[in-house]
């Protein structure tokens, strides 16, 4: 009785520490500003469907960086570039007035508009007469925007609904700016 056996070597499956290292280089790539968001997804949708190493090769290529030189160089253009950006935030963070949280057992949420009876009144025209609601829940701040007209923001960012803030962060209500500290 003979058995015949058949023996066939496959290249080695492509192992997902090498597939996400190639994402990485993507990731990274497109963020830099090196690839457009199109080629970014193409090069992605490859990635994902490679099976062997030398398919991935070819698309992270132009993405690896040169040696200690490149990494200096691409460090030192984003250092400076995000340096303006710093500059304005913490000229404008000295602007802005305080706003103290409230001592966190207080037990109840302060409410912030025109209204007489809010904890904090805005007399502001562009703020709502029950504005927006700031309270303590499982040990987070949390700033509730209360169908506000002129809106609140966190950082500049709109809230919708609610938003959690700490100390720091620059909230406003309609025109009306606060940066939020601890007393």
């Amino acid at each position: 009785m003979t058995s015949s056996f058949e023996f066939n070597t496959y290249p080695a499956r492509l192992s997902d520490a090498e597939r996400d290292k190639a994402l990485n280089l993507l990731r990274d790539g497109v963020a830099m500003g090196r690839l457009s968001h199109d080629t970014f997804i193409r090069r992605m949708e490859l990635a994902l469907a490679a099976r062997r190493l030398e398919e991935l090769a070819p698309l992270t290529a132009d993405l690896a960086t040169e040696g200690r030189v490149s990494r200096l160089v691409f460090g030192t253009v984003e250092a400076v570039s995000g340096f303006g950006v710093r500059l304005r935030r913490a000229w404008q963070a000295e602007r802005v007035p305080k706003l103290l949280l409230p001592h966190p057992g207080a037990g109840h949420p302060l409410r912030i508009g025109r209204d007489p009876a809010s904890g904090l009144r805005l007399t502001h025209e562009t703020v709502s007469r029950v504005h927006a609601e700031l309270s303590r829940q499982g040990g987070m701040w949390v700033l509730r925007d209360l169908g506000s007209t002129n809106g609140t923001t966190v950082n500049g960012r709109r809230v919708i609904g609610a938003a959690i803030v700490r100390e720091g962060d620059q909230i406003g209500f309609g025109q009306m700016a606060f940066r939020l500290a601890v007393n």
